[in-house]
């Protein structure tokens, strides 16, 4: 891991292995002598969003979890009002569902984009620019009067929504320490967490009672103040950034051009077309070629997947089977938002206790593979949730013992979910925002595919053997995968690091 002022803290273009070369090559001794270098100063240096004041440190977490409530929301607010959706724009069964998941299609190909442009241009231009994109095309949907003008805008509200996922990682990554990890993760994901859920209560109650499409123009309204909000709060966290602008500004107040960054330094001779391409494919070359993000991957997908099939079919659940009103239904998305807003909280605080123990045990030598084994419980309590959600449904018991199921499901997935994604920003702390993008790549594919089959599965195999079948696939995985991330992470990591990213 990178520390304060060593040159890992600067570099973004070069590999992994190259970053080390470096370092060893240009330290502190070596800045002092070269006057010209620009890097961050040890032991503090006020610039490095490591070194900041908490209070500075939580402000920009918690205006990026701000923004991402809202784009969150949205993926889920259209699911108790489809039907109505459907019959005013003369839609299909398929057509309507594809209106609500082609969202999430969209936030597998965004963060593959934005990404890698937030390691070129830094994190802040990206944020503000997406906040504006997501704004025009969220209003666009609302005024949507036919169904193809509907599912196109909310495909490109989704691509500017999808910032929140490839920005995440990069600046949790860039402002907090490994120690630190869970807890930021878990205030992080708070609130976006509750989004998921909001969503579908809110527009069951808009849906009895208004337009659907206020959906649309009132979270129009709430992302027009987050954009106000992050222009006056958010701080760019990027190294490089950072440092690129103080050496900038030196050049300008001195009129001397020798000021440099290491990063500029390796850069310098790279044209911007091959600059861009080297960035923008960085998330196909990790997702392709990396075994590390390809098993957090596969594991972190059938994970959303299952989310997804559990919000899209959970409100039809209780109008169909248990005779619900749609408002009533949404009101049963509690379970879930409950069950991730205490596992995000129980995870996070247990996550970096058992990182701190196991740092004491290896000597204060840390690695990424401390965040693993909470992946295990978590992955089992999701599972037997799972299963008691179904076969609670298949056999009409009562729905609070649903709703338990719901609860235990959501808290699992988000204990075994937080130590992925610490995993994957502390195994590529250079190329967070890549690496994130890449495996979000694979989420959203299983959040847009895995609903699309929901209803014909339960409609075959029930409630009780389909979410049974569900849950044994997910323990499988997430067991297989903690064992084996556990065993052969160091070595998969290292060999990463010779074959590089440039």
């Amino acid at each position: 891991m990178a520390n304060n002022g060593t040159v890992q803290d600067t570099i973004t273009a070069p590999a992994p292995g190259d970053i080390e070369l470096a370092a060893t090559q240009v330290d502190a001794k070596q800045t002092d002598q070269d006057p010209f270098l620009i890097a961050f100063s040890e032991p503090y240096d006020a610039e490095n969003p490591k070194d900041w004041p908490r209070r500075k440190k939580w402000a920009v977490t918690d205006v990026l979890s701000a923004t991402g409530f809202n784009r969150i929301m949205v993926s889920t607010i259209m699911a108790p009002a489809l039907n109505t959706i459907a019959s005013e724009l003369h839609m299909s069964n398929t057509e309507s569902s594809l209106a609500l998941s082609i969202y999430l299609l969209a936030t597998a190909f965004g963060p593959l984009v934005i990404g890698p442009m937030s390691e070129i241009y830094g994190r802040g231009p990206v944020l503000h620019a997406s906040n504006i994109w997501f704004l025009i095309w969220n209003i666009v949907c609302g005024f949507a009067n036919t169904k193809e003008v509907l599912i196109a805008s909310r495909f490109l509200a989704g691509f500017g929504a999808s910032a929140i996922y490839a920005l995440a990682g990069g600046v949790l990554g860039d402002v907090w320490r490994p120690e630190e990890r869970g807890r930021s993760i878990s205030v992080y994901i708070l609130i976006p967490l509750l989004a998921v859920a909001v969503g579908p209560i809110i527009g069951g109650f808009m849906a009895a009672r208004a337009s659907w499409r206020w959906m649309f123009w009132s979270t129009s309204i709430f992302q027009v103040v987050m954009i106000a909000m992050s222009y006056a709060t958010f701080r760019e966290t990027y190294p490089p950034t950072i440092l690129h602008r103080r050496a900038a500004k030196l050049r300008k107040s001195t009129g001397n051009q020798s000021y440099y960054t290491i990063f500029e330094r390796l850069s310098a001779n790279d044209s911007l077309p091959k600059r861009l391409w080297t960035n923008l494919s960085r998330p196909a070359r990790l997702l392709i070629f990396h075994p590390i993000i390809q098993f957090v991957s596969i594991i972190e997908g059938m994970g959303y997947g299952l989310l997804y099939i559990v919000l899209s079919t959970f409100s039809d659940l209780y109008t169909t089977r248990y005779g619900q009103s749609v408002e009533i239904s949404g009101l049963h998305y509690i379970a879930l938002a409950l069950g991730e807003l205490f596992g995000s909280q129980v995870g996070g605080r247990l996550m970096d206790t058992l990182f701190a123990h196991l740092k004491r045990r290896a000597h204060g030598e840390i690695t990424p593979e401390f965040h693993i084994p909470l992946m295990l419980p978590g992955c089992l309590i999701s599972a037997a949730g799972l299963v008691l959600y179904g076969w609670a449904a298949q056999y009409h018991v009562h729905w609070a013992i649903v709703d338990v199921g719901a609860f235990l499901f959501a808290f699992g997935s988000q204990i075994s979910g937080q130590p992925k994604q610490a995993y994957v920003i502390d195994s590529y702390p250079e190329y967070a925002s890549s690496a994130t993008a890449a495996s979000q790549f694979v989420r959203s594919l299983t959040a847009f595919t895995f609903p699309l089959f929901a209803w014909k599965m339960y409609a075959a195999m029930g409630y009780g053997w389909g979410n049974t079948m569900l849950g044994g696939i997910s323990m499988v995985l997430g067991v297989g995968g903690c064992w084996g991330i556990w065993t052969w992470g160091a070595r998969l990591r290292e060999r990463s690091m010779r074959d590089g990213l440039r």
